[in-house]
């Protein structure tokens, strides 16, 4: 069954259990949410956790305090286990066992919002460890940024040209029958024969 945790400040942490067959579950002061959290900066009726195919997400109801992760206020945002929010001062942390995760992970994903993916990748990039650099061995050598450069300048002409060429050459052939290097090599010839003598 999934669990959620709300701890209001000075006070013991009190735990919630639901089925995963569970559409809806309200969270607020009033005393007609599913979960109540006696707390003055949270809303009569503060947010929702809707059941959602791929999982969980947490919907704000115009509350005064919002739902915040890491400070920055969401007015939706996608659950997965071992999240934790801010419901105004108070913490909501959830939690999924194994199995749980097993069989939401073969559901469809849930649609996710902008602010929900921006939230859920900026998340895995902090828990993410960071890869370490791993020294260069000294027999190799790195291009300088310049070197790069002009190799793909040179390269780029170095295509250009060849294209152009071969554009001439089907274009000659087109119009004339023959091959654009066989005409340049008769005008070879041509141009040989006028030539006056070597004395």
């Amino acid at each position: 069954m999934p669990k959620v945790i709300i701890t209001v400040q000075d006070r013991s942490p009190q735990p919630y259990r639901f089925g995963l067959d569970s559409n809806l579950v309200s969270i607020g002061r009033g005393s007609d949410n599913d979960i109540v959290i006696d707390s003055g900066s949270v809303s009569v009726k503060h947010a929702e956790m809707h059941r959602v195919e791929g999982g969980y997400a947490l919907a704000d109801l115009g509350s005064t305090n919002g739902i915040k992760h890491h400070g920055v206020r969401h007015d939706r945002i996608a659950l997965f286990s071992g999240i934790s929010l801010e419901l105004g001062d108070v913490t909501f942390d959830f939690i999924l066992a194994v199995d749980e995760i097993a069989i939401i992970a073969h559901e469809k994903p849930a649609k996710k919002t902008p602010v929900t993916v921006e939230t859920v990748s900026t998340i895995q990039e902090q828990k993410a460890p960071k890869p370490k650099p791993r020294p260069i061995p000294a027999q190799l050598t790195v291009a300088q940024p310049s070197e790069v450069g002009i190799g793909m300048i040179f390269l780029f002409m170095l295509l250009a040209v060849v294209a152009f060429i071969t554009g001439l050459s089907i274009r000659h052939q087109k119009e004339t029958g023959e091959s654009l290097i066989k005409a340049i090599v008769n005008k070879a010839d041509r141009v040989k024969q006028a030539a006056p003598p070597e004395k």
